[in-house]
């Protein structure tokens, strides 16, 4: 019988936190984890507000 895809997914979970740990799964699923919205287009939303000085600081 063939699995679903969530059961694939579960089973590719599972293999990655035995293999890595929980610790190390969520970092390597956040690596190549998309994300959301445009980064380039939000980023001029707050960085425009800032001055160098400010940027510099942190």
């Amino acid at each position: 019988m063939m699995k679903t895809q969530n059961e694939i997914i579960k089973q590719g979970y599972n293999a990655l936190i035995n293999s890595l740990g929980v610790a190390d799964t969520i970092r390597f699923i956040q690596y190549f984890s998309p994300g959301k919205g445009d980064y380039t287009k939000e980023r001029y939303q707050w960085l425009d507000k800032k001055t160098l000085a400010d940027v510099l600081w942190r």
